[in-house]
């Protein structure tokens, strides 16, 4: 038998990078997925991957920033399984660029889908898990809540909020037996870095799959005990002292 076996879990930004990797995970685990995300077709292809294993994986179209598409998604799930045990808020933007050249339209586009997203999508889990009697929630957050690059604002400002947004919900639910953590990546070979030209080669890189070995051991503890936080990243990135 799985680790999560009988348990039900919503992942945002299923698919594709740390995101497709931890729901590759957890369904390995026997836990039934459901991914989530704005790029239908890209959605579409992972959920076919994942199930060609024999795993349970739906894949529901989703802008985390919409109200009304977060709450179809968990509505879903509910009406499919009728409980939900995990929640992994992966879903993300980056962009950046010198602070007086900023646009609105820049700054929005990644606190909405880093920060304001996963808060719609926790406020829902909160609602299902609070009378459940309790669940976890995983952020996937970055190093750069902790240390910032230059030119960086709009997603350190946001991966800051979600390590706040964290230690909220943790505080707020823990009388119902809710546990919430979060996750840093430090460089991570995914999608986003190729689709935004930025080469592989000039940094050191971790596979999404070593995040997805952390999300799993954070979403399989025992129900009195949590990790908080926890920081992975190549041995050799600037990091401790970064400028």
């Amino acid at each position: 038998m799985g680790q999560l076996e009988h348990k039900v879990a919503i992942v945002t930004g299923g698919g594709s990078g740390i995101g497709k990797a931890i729901a590759e995970a957890f369904v390995r685990e026997g836990c039934a997925v459901t991914i989530a995300g704005r790029n239908a077709k890209r959605l579409r292809a992972a959920a076919e991957e994942l199930r060609a294993g024999g795993g349970e994986v739906w894949d529901v179209p989703t802008d985390v920033v919409q109200e009304e598409q977060v709450q179809e998604l968990f509505r879903q799930v509910m009406a499919r399984h009728g409980r939900l045990n995990i929640l992994v808020n992966s879903s993300g933007a980056f962009d950046g660029g010198p602070l007086e050249e900023l646009t609105l339209e820049t700054w929005n586009k990644v606190i909405g889908a880093n920060l304001t997203g996963p808060f719609l999508c926790t406020r829902e889990a909160f609602r299902i898990m609070k009378p459940a009697g309790g669940g976890r929630i995983i952020n996937i957050g970055s190093i750069s809540a902790q240390r910032t690059r230059m030119n960086n604002a709009p997603y350190t400002s946001s991966k800051f909020g979600i390590w706040g947004l964290t230690q909220s919900a943790a505080l707020e639910g823990r009388p119902y037996g809710i546990a919430v953590s979060c996750l840093h990546p430090g460089n991570t070979a995914v999608e986003w870095r190729l689709d935004e030209g930025i080469e592989m080669n000039r940094e050191p890189m971790v596979a999404p799959e070593e995040m997805a070995r952390v999300a799993l051991l954070m979403a399989t503890l025992p129900p009195e005990a949590n990790m908080l936080e926890a920081i992975v990243l190549p041995v050799k990135q600037l990091y401790i002292g970064r400028g």
